[in-house]
């Protein structure tokens, strides 16, 4: 008898060490949601409805997309934050998830409850004037605001977006002051700027590449560290004498805390194929987007970094949201 019940107590063991690999292996046995925590038409939903057929094709299940928009990108969040960690609910890794934390005394999640996954991009913020300003470049810009201290004035698609934040960064790093006028979405913005009501703004680049392009804007510099190669001859802001500004939107992918670690990696690797996906990446330079595959490991420190630099915008600036 003894020897028996050590035969069972060593099976048992065995299930149990198993157990996890078995579940790996069986999942997804059943389509996989992934949260977009904005409307459709926009910049993320953009990049996951592009991301998600190439997905589904390596994991061998469907990917379903569910746009929950609301409150800066929160409630998606929160909704998957709060998701079983099954691996059977994904979310859009997006701006939101460094920049609420310093502007919501009280999210509806907490930070911990998502864990990153990986990027498979980034994209620019670009700095527009209207062409008929007579402001050619960012020093015309910062001198014309010096000038007269308030009097300039700035749209954007909200308080608390990355592009309200892009441009309290500029104002703290060039001494200058100019008032923020925030519209219900970027469109909104970009058409005030086109029709003269604001001086400038920041827009993701893909959203405003076209006006650009057509003259209806002008583009005075770019937020990344190096030029965007869908506008090789518009300056980084570092370049055009604003030194160490980084700011860009990101796109990849999340998931609740707690996800198996197996289950994890097989959506990591799904990830990194569609980054290197041929098609996907010619779409995405198309729009202006700078395309690059970033493992879970990396984006949980980029994340880690640019929570501290928005922090410390968000201080600066001493911007409050409830």
């Amino acid at each position: 008898m003894p020897t028996l019940h050590r035969r069972q107590a060593l099976l048992a063991a065995a299930a149990l060490l198993a157990a996890p690999a078995l579940r790996a292996q069986a999942w997804p046995g059943r389509p996989i949601r992934l949260v977009v925590p904005f409307p459709p038409g926009g910049l993320i939903d953009q990049m996951a409805r592009l991301m998600a057929p190439r997905l589904g094709s390596e994991l061998g299940q469907a990917i379903v997309i569910d746009n929950k928009p609301g409150a800066g990108g929160n409630l998606g969040a929160a909704e998957a934050a709060r998701a079983p960690a099954d691996g059977y609910t994904l979310v859009m890794a997006s701006p939101p998830l460094t920049i609420s934390p310093a502007l919501y005394p009280q999210l509806p999640y907490k930070p911990e409850q998502i864990v990153p996954v990986g990027l498979v991009g980034r994209v620019p913020n670009v700095l527009l004037v209207n062409p008929k300003s007579g402001i050619a470049s960012v020093a015309d810009l910062v001198a014309r605001a010096k000038a007269a201290p308030g009097k300039m004035n700035y749209a954007s698609n909200g308080n608390g977006t990355s592009l309200h934040l892009s441009a309290e960064l500029l104002k703290a790093a060039t001494g200058t002051q100019i008032t923020h006028i925030p519209y219900k979405g970027a469109a909104a913005a970009v058409t005030a700027l086109i029709a003269g009501e604001v001086d400038t703004m920041f827009e993701n680049l893909p959203s405003v590449l076209g006006q650009v392009r057509a003259g209806a804007v002008k583009a005075l510099a770019v937020t990344t560290r190096t030029r965007s190669k869908a506008l090789p001859d518009v300056p980084t802001l570092a370049e055009a004498g604003v030194p160490d500004f980084d700011v860009s939107a990101f796109y990849g992918l999340a998931a609740p805390a707690g996800v198996p670690a197996e289950v994890l990696a097989r959506v990591e690797r799904a990830l990194e194929a569609v980054a290197r996906d041929a098609e996907i990446v010619a779409a995405m330079e198309r729009s202006g987007a700078t395309v690059g595959f970033t493992s879970a490991r990396a984006t949980a420190e980029f994340m880690a970094r640019d929570a501290a630099n928005w922090k410390r915008v968000v201080e600066v600036a001493k911007i409050k949201l409830d």
